[in-house]
């Protein structure tokens, strides 16, 4: 099936479904310069504190601004940097990511106080985010919250287990409150139908399974600022599909041709699009790093070729509910 209401819902939210994109080669300037500097502004996520208030998970995210976010709202209370995409390297490393200037600036390296690797990723609306590390075989998670203005890192009090401790995450907002957002989750520690959950306050609440034959299938997740949630499942070929948030059953599902099945992997939404982040295993390909690969759907485009080899494996992205519904003009 196609996710075919895509283009009518973006017509709606964001008075337009496509645009055209430019694209620089990768950097480690300042992608924001010019726009607003990180930490600019008047609510929280400032350069004073640099986790912001927090989000408060399964409630509401503090005033944090009062930046547009591209759905057409007049007041998102969303900061600039809480625009951006934001990808975690393999190697413990955090950058920023502008897809339409297929531009990665490097933010730091992370200072979580863990042994354990880093696997996935998340950004709430104070542009915080929250990284899941694991154990190698899976017998134990945890969450920190990460600052995306310096790489520095505080635990996060949530407890994973009986079977979460690997997982797929993404923030998604409550369309008739657009800042309040909920952190869902999908559990990827090869339980037979897990499926989806989300975190309330320290702990993961099970949503339901994921329907028909994406059950039992690993995902990542990443929400939109109209309230929608999306899953990266790693079939053959790979599938994009829309998660019901009360039940986590499909609602559509998209077959992905020509993208890999991979062994370190992530996903975004940015802007009307998706960007995959794909990697085959090290023992395989030892020289390959990372693929990013999009996928449009108001033309059901997939550019494979988007950037290729891009110099460092990615294991997780997020971004926030305060990213644009369309392309920036």
């Amino acid at each position: 099936m196609r996710i075919a209401r895509w283009c009518l819902w973006l017509a709606l939210a964001a008075a337009g479904c496509s645009a055209s994109s430019r694209g620089t080669s990768a950097t480690e300037t300042d992608p924001t310069s010019g726009a607003g500097e990180s930490g600019e502004g008047s609510g929280a996520g400032g350069q004073d504190d640099p986790f912001g208030s927090g989000t408060d998970i399964g409630g509401n995210s503090g005033d944090i601004g009062n930046g547009g976010n591209g759905s057409g709202a007049p007041d998102s209370g969303c900061i600039e940097r809480a625009s951006l995409v934001y990808v975690l390297s393999q190697d413990n490393e955090l950058y920023s990511f502008r897809p339409d200037r297929k531009e990665f600036t490097k933010i730091g390296v992370l200072g979580c106080r863990t042994g354990m690797d880093p696997n996935s990723m998340a950004i709430d609306r104070n542009a915080v985010a929250w990284v899941n590390y694991v154990e190698p075989d899976d017998s134990e998670g945890t969450l920190f919250k990460v600052s995306t203005e310096d790489a520095s890192c505080e635990p996060s009090g949530a407890a994973l287990s009986d079977g979460w401790s690997r997982l797929g995450m993404g923030f998604s907002s409550d369309l008739s409150r657009p800042d309040t957002e909920e952190l869902f989750v999908a559990g990827a520690t090869g339980t037979p139908g897990i499926g989806l959950g989300r975190l309330d306050g320290v702990s993961v609440t099970p949503v339901g399974e994921f329907s028909g034959s994406m059950r039992d299938i690993s995902a990542e997740l990443t929400g939109t600022g109209d309230g929608r949630l999306f899953g990266f499942f790693t079939t053959t070929p790979v599938q994009l599909a829309e998660i019901d948030k009360e039940t986590g059953e499909i609602i559509d599902a998209t077959d992905l041709p020509g993208i890999e099945t991979p062994s370190a992997w992530a996903f975004s939404f940015w802007g009307g699009d998706f960007y995959f982040y794909t990697a085959p295993s090290e023992l395989g390909s030892p020289s390959r790093t990372t693929n990013v690969s999009r996928y449009r759907p108001s033309d059901g485009s997939i550019d494979t070729d988007y950037m290729r080899n891009i110099g460092f494996r990615i294991v997780g992205a997020g971004v926030s509910t305060c990213a644009p519904l369309e392309l920036p003009r």
